[in-house]
Order: structure tokens, then sequence, then C-alpha cells
């Protein structure tokens, strides 16, 4: 018999408990509950072969959770009740705020943005999910097109497109005047394509 055949078993028990332990590094909520999903799914495989039927039961019970929480999270993706937008002023404090606690991670994926609240023709909302924000977006009118200067998702909530409720769904931007949207050619790991724009040289445009 060859190593493999002799210590699968050890394999899938440790390889389970490694992603178990990876999963709880997650930051993006949904990548953290279907990666717990897998983990838990080789765990129940594993102790059913060692006949730890405890183990067995409680893994079974993760499962459930965890596919109860993908399923509620996946419905509330596209679900304009699980998402409320908030016009801000530029210079609001709790706005900056947001700047500041996430300014690394901003220019991680905006590395061009800099923020100027005194700088004229802004305009600036909020995407929250309940009491958390979970998402920014400050654009710059020229006429009736809006030219975006940040579009910010948080970590968490990195594997959804928050910004489709500013985009589409809130009808904010039609009732400014806005005509069209026009992203900036600098965003890293653009998602436009999925929620509705047109690519337009290095940017995106989306017809309101």
């Amino acid at each position: 018999m060859t190593w493999l055949e002799d210590h699968w078993l050890d394999i899938l028990g440790w390889g389970g408990s490694a992603l178990l332990v990876y999963s709880l590094l997650q930051s993006r909520v949904l990548r953290f509950r279907v990666l717990n999903l897998a983990a838990c799914i080789i765990l129940v495989a594993f102790n059913a072969f060692v006949g730890v039927w405890p183990m067995v039961g409680m893994n079974i019970v993760l499962c459930a959770i965890n596919i109860w929480f993908i399923v509620r999270l996946l419905g509330d993706r596209h679900d304009v009740a699980a998402f409320e937008v908030l016009e801000v002023r530029p210079d609001d404090e709790y706005f900056r705020h947001v700047l500041r606690v996430h300014g690394a991670d901003i220019l991680r994926y905006n590395p061009e943005f800099v923020h100027d609240p005194s700088a004229p023709d802004q305009d600036a909302f909020l995407v929250q999910k309940g009491d958390e924000t979970v998402g920014v977006v400050l654009l710059h009118a020229d006429g009736d097109t809006a030219h975006v200067l940040l579009d910010y998702v948080t970590p968490r909530f990195r594997d959804f497109s928050p910004g489709e409720f500013v985009w589409r769904r809130s009808g904010m931007l039609a009732d400014h005047g806005y005509r069209r949207v026009v992203t900036s050619p600098t965003m890293v790991n653009p998602y436009y394509d999925r929620v509705g724009f047109t690519p337009s040289g290095d940017a995106w445009v989306l017809a309101l």
C-alpha cells in the first residue's frame, strides 16, 4: 500500500481542521460561511469514519447553520430592502470618520483618491445595512455626468456589490439630474460589469 492509502484518513481530518481554522480568519462574511461549511462537511465525513458520533452531530448542526446564513446572505445580495442609501454632505463628520477608519484599505483599491471636502459639485452617499456602514460613494458633478471619485466597500461585504443600490436602485442620481455615471479608470478590481455598466476605454459608463 502507498503512503497516501495509509494516511488518507489523517489527511482528511487535518485538512478539515485546517480549513476550519482558515475560515475563522476571513473578514468577508459570505466567504467565511462558505469555507466554514466546507470544513464542517469534511469533518462530518472524518468523524463518521472514526466513529466519533457526537462530533458528527455537532458538525451536521453547524452545516445547517451555515447553509441558513448563506441562503439569507444570498437573498439579501440584491434586495433593495436589505440596504439603504443615505445622502450626506462631503464634509459630514461621520462620512469623514468612515474615510479615516478605512483610509489604508481605500487607497488599496482607489490608489489615486484624495478627499477634499471643500471641493465644489460633490455628492456623497453612505450605503447602510441596518446601522452598519458597508459602502461609500463620492461623486463629482460635470453637467449631467457623475464622475466617480470613490466607490468603496468594507471588507465584510466585499463579496457583495452594495454600490449597485446607489447606481440603480436608490433613484437619487436621477433626482440630482444625472444622466450617466463614469467610473474612475484607476479603481482596482472593479465590479461594474455585474451591475449594468459598459466599458469605455479604461473606465466604465452607466446610462441612467
